[in-house]
Protein backbone atom coordinates (compact mmCIF):
# COMPACT_ATOMS: atom_id res chain seq x y z
CA UNK A 1 0.00 0.00 0.00
CA UNK A 2 1.02 3.74 -0.61
CA UNK A 3 1.06 5.65 1.85
CA UNK A 4 0.31 9.37 1.16
CA UNK A 5 2.32 10.90 4.01
CA UNK A 6 1.71 14.56 4.35
CA UNK A 7 2.86 17.30 4.10
CA UNK A 8 2.25 16.72 0.26
CA UNK A 9 0.63 19.26 -1.75
CA UNK A 10 -2.27 18.95 -4.05
CA UNK A 11 -0.20 18.59 -6.94
CA UNK A 12 1.92 15.83 -5.34
CA UNK A 13 -0.89 13.98 -4.06
CA UNK A 14 -2.72 14.30 -7.65
CA UNK A 15 0.52 12.99 -9.09
CA UNK A 16 1.65 9.96 -7.28
CA UNK A 17 -2.15 8.93 -6.71
CA UNK A 18 -1.99 8.65 -10.74
CA UNK A 19 1.48 6.73 -11.00
CA UNK A 20 -0.14 4.41 -8.01
CA UNK A 21 -3.62 3.38 -10.24
CA UNK A 22 -1.79 3.59 -13.95
CA UNK A 23 -1.36 -0.28 -13.53
CA UNK A 24 -5.12 -1.02 -12.69
CA UNK A 25 -7.37 1.61 -14.22
CA UNK A 26 -7.38 2.71 -17.68
CA UNK A 27 -8.77 6.23 -16.14
CA UNK A 28 -5.91 7.14 -13.67
CA UNK A 29 -5.53 10.41 -13.82
CA UNK A 30 -9.10 11.17 -14.07
CA UNK A 31 -9.20 8.65 -10.87
CA UNK A 32 -6.86 10.37 -9.16
CA UNK A 33 -8.25 14.02 -9.79
CA UNK A 34 -11.95 12.80 -8.47
CA UNK A 35 -10.20 11.03 -5.34
CA UNK A 36 -8.05 14.35 -4.52
CA UNK A 37 -10.86 16.42 -4.74
CA UNK A 38 -12.76 14.37 -2.83
CA UNK A 39 -10.34 14.00 -0.03
CA UNK A 40 -9.16 17.78 -0.07
CA UNK A 41 -13.07 19.25 -1.13
CA UNK A 42 -10.94 21.84 -4.01
CA UNK A 43 -11.93 22.48 -7.16
CA UNK A 44 -10.54 21.40 -10.32
CA UNK A 45 -9.85 25.45 -10.90
CA UNK A 46 -8.70 25.35 -7.42
CA UNK A 47 -6.30 22.51 -8.24
CA UNK A 48 -4.86 24.02 -11.07
CA UNK A 49 -4.40 27.61 -8.99
CA UNK A 50 -3.46 26.64 -5.43
CA UNK A 51 -1.55 23.43 -6.58
CA UNK A 52 0.80 23.40 -3.93
CA UNK A 53 -1.90 23.94 -1.31
CA UNK A 54 -0.89 21.70 1.22
CA UNK A 55 -3.45 18.84 2.08
CA UNK A 56 -4.55 18.25 5.73
CA UNK A 57 -3.42 15.09 7.70
CA UNK A 58 -6.71 13.57 7.65
CA UNK A 59 -7.12 14.34 4.28
CA UNK A 60 -3.90 12.51 3.40
CA UNK A 61 -4.99 9.27 5.58
CA UNK A 62 -8.45 9.21 2.95
CA UNK A 63 -6.68 9.51 0.56
CA UNK A 64 -5.00 6.27 1.27
CA UNK A 65 -7.69 4.29 1.89
CA UNK A 66 -9.42 5.42 -1.26
CA UNK A 67 -6.46 5.26 -3.77
CA UNK A 68 -5.91 1.98 -1.82
CA UNK A 69 -9.68 0.43 -2.78
CA UNK A 70 -9.43 1.66 -6.12
CA UNK A 71 -6.89 0.14 -7.12
CA UNK A 72 -8.36 -3.69 -5.92
CA UNK A 73 -10.65 -2.65 -8.51
CA UNK A 74 -13.75 -0.75 -6.63
CA UNK A 75 -15.47 1.62 -8.61
CA UNK A 76 -14.98 5.16 -7.93
CA UNK A 77 -18.28 6.30 -7.95
CA UNK A 78 -18.86 4.23 -5.11
CA UNK A 79 -15.55 5.38 -3.34
CA UNK A 80 -17.12 8.80 -3.31
CA UNK A 81 -20.84 8.59 -3.12
CA UNK A 82 -21.96 9.86 -6.01
CA UNK A 83 -22.34 9.94 -10.48
CA UNK A 84 -23.40 13.03 -12.49
CA UNK A 85 -26.06 11.64 -14.60
CA UNK A 86 -28.32 14.44 -16.59
CA UNK A 87 -26.46 17.16 -14.78
CA UNK A 88 -27.88 15.67 -11.72
CA UNK A 89 -25.24 14.77 -9.00
CA UNK A 90 -26.68 11.57 -7.96
CA UNK A 91 -25.77 9.94 -4.86
CA UNK A 92 -24.95 6.25 -5.05
CA UNK A 93 -24.11 3.12 -2.76
CA UNK A 94 -23.12 -0.77 -3.71
CA UNK A 95 -27.06 -1.51 -3.76
CA UNK A 96 -27.30 0.41 -6.97
CA UNK A 97 -26.17 0.13 -10.23
CA UNK A 98 -23.86 3.67 -11.36
CA UNK A 99 -25.31 5.59 -13.72
CA UNK A 100 -23.85 5.72 -17.40
CA UNK A 101 -23.45 8.02 -20.11
CA UNK A 102 -25.77 5.57 -22.69
CA UNK A 103 -28.85 5.47 -20.52
CA UNK A 104 -29.20 9.52 -21.00
CA UNK A 105 -30.81 8.44 -24.51
CA UNK A 106 -33.29 6.78 -22.32
CA UNK A 107 -34.01 10.21 -20.90
CA UNK A 108 -33.70 11.82 -24.74
CA UNK A 109 -36.28 9.64 -25.75
CA UNK A 110 -38.24 10.06 -23.44
CA UNK A 111 -38.31 13.59 -22.97
CA UNK A 112 -39.37 13.60 -26.94
CA UNK A 113 -42.48 11.71 -26.04
CA UNK A 114 -43.64 14.38 -23.42
CA UNK A 115 -44.66 17.61 -23.70
CA UNK A 116 -43.81 20.55 -21.07
CA UNK A 117 -47.56 21.70 -20.71
CA UNK A 118 -49.04 18.11 -20.06
CA UNK A 119 -49.75 16.58 -16.39
CA UNK A 120 -48.22 12.92 -18.19
CA UNK A 121 -48.35 10.06 -16.17
CA UNK A 122 -44.50 8.10 -16.62
CA UNK A 123 -43.41 5.02 -14.62
CA UNK A 124 -39.51 4.17 -14.53
CA UNK A 125 -39.15 0.31 -13.71
CA UNK A 126 -36.05 -0.76 -12.10
CA UNK A 127 -35.37 2.60 -10.91
CA UNK A 128 -32.00 1.90 -9.24
CA UNK A 129 -30.19 4.97 -7.75
CA UNK A 130 -33.53 6.73 -9.34
CA UNK A 131 -31.67 8.57 -12.31
CA UNK A 132 -33.91 8.49 -14.78
CA UNK A 133 -37.00 8.97 -13.25
CA UNK A 134 -36.05 11.88 -11.36
CA UNK A 135 -33.99 13.34 -14.88
CA UNK A 136 -37.68 13.20 -16.06
CA UNK A 137 -39.29 14.55 -13.67
CA UNK A 138 -37.07 17.61 -13.70
CA UNK A 139 -37.36 18.00 -17.04
CA UNK A 140 -41.32 17.84 -17.38
CA UNK A 141 -42.05 19.31 -13.35
CA UNK A 142 -45.90 19.13 -14.67
CA UNK A 143 -45.73 15.44 -15.23
CA UNK A 144 -46.39 12.56 -12.01
CA UNK A 145 -43.64 10.15 -12.30
CA UNK A 146 -43.80 6.76 -10.48
CA UNK A 147 -40.91 5.03 -9.97
CA UNK A 148 -40.41 0.84 -8.56
CA UNK A 149 -37.62 -0.82 -7.14
CA UNK A 150 -37.71 -4.79 -5.82
CA UNK A 151 -34.37 -3.39 -3.66
CA UNK A 152 -35.75 -1.52 -0.74
CA UNK A 153 -31.82 -0.25 -0.42
CA UNK A 154 -32.26 0.87 -3.82
CA UNK A 155 -35.42 2.38 -3.30
CA UNK A 156 -33.91 4.76 -0.08
CA UNK A 157 -31.14 6.03 -2.50
CA UNK A 158 -33.33 6.81 -5.12
CA UNK A 159 -35.88 8.49 -1.97
CA UNK A 160 -32.69 10.74 -0.65
CA UNK A 161 -31.76 11.50 -4.21
CA UNK A 162 -34.94 13.03 -4.84
CA UNK A 163 -35.27 14.95 -1.24
CA UNK A 164 -32.24 16.56 -1.84
CA UNK A 165 -32.24 17.97 -5.06
CA UNK A 166 -35.71 19.28 -4.18
CA UNK A 167 -37.64 16.70 -7.21
CA UNK A 168 -41.14 16.27 -5.76
CA UNK A 169 -43.21 14.81 -8.59
CA UNK A 170 -41.80 11.53 -8.08
CA UNK A 171 -43.73 8.72 -5.82
CA UNK A 172 -40.90 5.70 -5.39
CA UNK A 173 -42.87 2.03 -4.81
CA UNK A 174 -41.42 -0.81 -3.69
CA UNK A 175 -41.99 -4.63 -5.81
CA UNK A 176 -41.00 -6.31 -8.99
CA UNK A 177 -41.00 -4.33 -12.18
CA UNK A 178 -45.04 -4.07 -13.28
CA UNK A 179 -46.23 -5.11 -9.70
CA UNK A 180 -46.62 -2.12 -7.55
CA UNK A 181 -48.53 -0.57 -10.03
CA UNK A 182 -52.05 -1.68 -9.69
CA UNK A 183 -54.07 -0.60 -11.63
CA UNK A 184 -52.41 2.73 -13.14
CA UNK A 185 -52.24 3.43 -16.69
CA UNK A 186 -49.38 6.15 -18.09
CA UNK A 187 -48.81 7.91 -20.67
CA UNK A 188 -44.87 6.63 -20.82
CA UNK A 189 -43.55 3.62 -19.01
CA UNK A 190 -39.65 3.88 -19.03
CA UNK A 191 -37.02 0.67 -17.93
CA UNK A 192 -33.50 0.27 -18.00
CA UNK A 193 -33.49 -4.00 -16.96
CA UNK A 194 -30.64 -5.92 -16.01
CA UNK A 195 -30.01 -7.33 -19.64
CA UNK A 196 -26.51 -8.62 -19.40
CA UNK A 197 -26.36 -12.33 -20.23
CA UNK A 198 -25.29 -14.81 -16.94
CA UNK A 199 -22.17 -15.93 -19.11
CA UNK A 200 -21.16 -12.46 -20.03
CA UNK A 201 -16.63 -12.50 -19.55
CA UNK A 202 -17.44 -8.60 -19.15
CA UNK A 203 -18.93 -9.36 -15.35
CA UNK A 204 -15.34 -9.80 -14.05
CA UNK A 205 -13.93 -7.17 -15.75
CA UNK A 206 -14.16 -3.32 -14.28
CA UNK A 207 -16.46 -1.66 -12.54
CA UNK A 208 -19.62 -4.01 -12.70
CA UNK A 209 -17.65 -6.85 -10.48
CA UNK A 210 -18.94 -4.58 -8.01
CA UNK A 211 -22.09 -3.59 -8.58
CA UNK A 212 -25.10 -5.21 -7.96
CA UNK A 213 -25.70 -8.56 -9.86
CA UNK A 214 -29.78 -8.32 -9.92
CA UNK A 215 -29.42 -5.20 -11.65
CA UNK A 216 -27.03 -6.33 -14.37
CA UNK A 217 -27.65 -9.74 -15.27
CA UNK A 218 -31.37 -10.57 -17.13
CA UNK A 219 -30.71 -14.55 -17.52
CA UNK A 220 -29.14 -16.62 -20.29
CA UNK A 221 -29.71 -14.46 -22.93
CA UNK A 222 -30.31 -11.56 -21.20
CA UNK A 223 -33.65 -11.03 -21.77
CA UNK A 224 -35.65 -12.43 -19.28
CA UNK A 225 -36.78 -8.92 -17.22
CA UNK A 226 -37.75 -7.49 -21.41
CA UNK A 227 -39.91 -9.89 -21.23
CA UNK A 228 -41.47 -9.42 -18.31
CA UNK A 229 -41.81 -5.80 -19.09
CA UNK A 230 -43.35 -6.33 -22.84
CA UNK A 231 -45.37 -9.15 -21.69
CA UNK A 232 -47.29 -6.66 -19.00
CA UNK A 233 -46.79 -3.31 -19.27
CA UNK A 234 -49.12 -2.74 -22.30
CA UNK A 235 -52.30 -3.26 -19.26
CA UNK A 236 -50.49 -0.02 -17.54
CA UNK A 237 -50.45 2.07 -20.70
CA UNK A 238 -52.95 4.74 -22.24
CA UNK A 239 -54.37 4.12 -25.86
CA UNK A 240 -51.68 5.97 -27.48
CA UNK A 241 -48.98 5.27 -24.37
CA UNK A 242 -44.87 4.39 -25.41
CA UNK A 243 -42.68 2.23 -23.71
CA UNK A 244 -39.14 2.60 -23.77
CA UNK A 245 -36.65 0.08 -22.62
CA UNK A 246 -32.62 0.29 -23.07
CA UNK A 247 -31.01 -3.11 -23.95
CA UNK A 248 -27.57 -4.40 -24.95
CA UNK A 249 -26.21 -2.94 -28.07
CA UNK A 250 -27.23 -6.47 -29.75
CA UNK A 251 -30.24 -7.25 -28.50
CA UNK A 252 -32.27 -4.51 -30.82
CA UNK A 253 -33.63 -7.33 -33.21
CA UNK A 254 -34.92 -9.73 -30.73
CA UNK A 255 -36.66 -6.45 -28.46
CA UNK A 256 -38.60 -5.29 -31.68
CA UNK A 257 -39.30 -9.01 -32.49
CA UNK A 258 -40.80 -9.61 -28.93
CA UNK A 259 -42.72 -5.66 -29.20
CA UNK A 260 -43.85 -7.11 -32.80
CA UNK A 261 -45.39 -10.52 -31.14
CA UNK A 262 -47.41 -8.12 -28.68
CA UNK A 263 -48.71 -6.49 -31.29
CA UNK A 264 -46.68 -2.98 -30.62
CA UNK A 265 -46.88 -0.52 -32.99
CA UNK A 266 -44.53 2.14 -34.49
CA UNK A 267 -41.28 0.21 -33.32
CA UNK A 268 -38.18 2.02 -33.32
CA UNK A 269 -34.37 1.29 -32.15
CA UNK A 270 -32.15 4.47 -31.46
CA UNK A 271 -28.40 4.42 -31.43
CA UNK A 272 -26.21 5.83 -28.44
CA UNK A 273 -23.16 8.60 -28.69
CA UNK A 274 -21.43 5.21 -29.49
CA UNK A 275 -23.35 4.15 -32.25
CA UNK A 276 -24.80 1.11 -30.88
CA UNK A 277 -28.63 0.71 -30.98
CA UNK A 278 -29.44 1.21 -27.26
CA UNK A 279 -32.91 2.17 -26.90
CA UNK A 280 -36.07 0.83 -28.47
CA UNK A 281 -39.56 2.26 -27.91
CA UNK A 282 -42.95 1.29 -29.32
CA UNK A 283 -46.96 2.29 -28.80
CA UNK A 284 -49.09 0.31 -26.72
CA UNK A 285 -51.03 -2.01 -28.95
Amino acid sequence: MTIFTPPLSLRAALDRAARVLSPTSRSARVDAEVLVRHVSGATRAEIMADAERALSDDACLALTRLVERRRRGEPIAYLVGSREFWSLDLRVSPATLIPRPETELLVERALARLTLSAEDRVADLGTGSGAVALAIARERPRATVVATDQAEAALAVARANAQRLGIGNVEFLAGDWLAPLGGRRFTLIASNPPYVRADDPHLHDGDVRFEPRAALIGGMDGLDAIRRIIAGAHEHLVGEGWLLIEHGFDQASAVRALLADRGYRAICTYKDLAGRERVTEALAP
